[in-house]
């Protein structure tokens, strides 16, 4: 007769506790629980069409097995797309990366030194706004503005005498027109998350601060910086998480043919040959491929951060 191990038994018997005595909370969960079970995991069997020659007439159970299975990613890294696509994808993510990531903390400590409560309301308000202007607004905006014929910027142009340059048709212009587009519109969204972690301060030590003469400038670095830290390496863990992940609807709506070499990524690839060539194994193989990249890489920086600042997700 097997023995049941008490420590196992006990960690049971507090689980069960915990939930009978917040059953509400639990409740309260269960729709969001339901949801993400019916539409992030049950979905996750679908993937193995990458290993399958697919036929929607034969379903993905019924559909026979790739010869080799690795046949479709293969098939990517063989294709004259897989450094385009690649090389566009990082560009954009490490650009956004370097110059978006430094930037919300920089706004929250600015919003955090003002001492005009009304301003400061007034001033984030302003800032977060531009977030909720949706994707196809925010890139009929872009277009408006860029262009050479009818745009603020052609206008300005032809002030000067000059002819405007068209942006938007400019492969070399597209990185900086998606990033710095991206910046303005959510970097006040992303310093959010900051300004709470820099209310969570002791006012003592600032008041402590000023007693021992610090400046302004010494007081961020000395305490609002180091408060800052523990936030800034989990969002940077999330980030690098997503490195090989570029947001679809902006990049293929900006997109066109003169700009088709810098703007071509992973996803609007994998749109193009999964759903407007009907590649269905091939487009799920090369986003499978992108998912696997994206775990690698929040893991690796998971545990480097874990080793060095002991701050981690796990």
């Amino acid at each position: 007769m097997m023995k049941t191990n008490p420590l196992n038994q006990s960690r049971s018997h507090r689980v069960m506790l915990s939930i009978r005595k917040n059953w509400g909370l639990y409740l309260l969960l269960l729709p969001a629980l339901v949801l993400t079970i019916c539409f992030a995991y049950i979905p996750m069997y679908g993937v193995i069409i990458a290993f399958k020659d697919f036929k929607p007439a034969q379903g993905i159970l019924g559909s026979r097995w790739a010869d080799p299975w690795f046949k479709y990613f293969l098939k990517f890294f063989k294709s004259y797309q897989f450094k385009t696509t690649i090389s566009n994808t990082l560009l954009i993510n490490i650009y956004s990366l370097l110059v978006g990531f430094p930037l919300p903390v920089v706004l929250a400590l600015m919003i955090n030194q003002l001492s005009n409560q009304r301003f400061r309301k007034g001033f984030q308000t302003i800032t977060c706004m531009p977030h909720f202007i949706s994707t196809v607004v925010m890139v009929g905006m872009i277009m408006l503005f860029l262009s050479p014929g009818s745009g603020i910027l052609g206008n300005l142009y032809r002030l000067a005498g000059k002819e405007a340059p068209n942006l938007m048709a400019s492969a070399t212009a597209f990185p900086s027109i998606y990033v710095w587009s991206d910046i303005w519109q959510h970097v006040g969204w992303d310093s959010i998350i900051y300004i709470a972690a820099l209310s969570a301060v002791d006012p003592t030590l600032y008041e402590a601060a000023t007693v021992d003469g610090a400046s302004r400038w010494q007081k961020v670095v000395a305490i609002d910086l180091p408060m800052l830290i523990p936030t800034m390496i989990i969002l940077m863990i999330l980030r690098m998480g997503n490195l090989m992940g570029l947001g679809f609807e902006k990049v293929y709506l900006m997109q066109n043919d003169m700009n088709i070499r810098a703007s071509e990524v992973i996803s609007t690839y994998v749109y193009k040959i999964g759903i407007l060539s009907a590649q269905y194994s091939y487009s799920a193989a090369i986003n499978m491929f992108n998912t696997i990249i994206n775990f690698i890489l929040l893991l690796a920086v998971n545990q480097i951060s874990k080793r060095l600042s002991s701050t981690s997700l796990l």
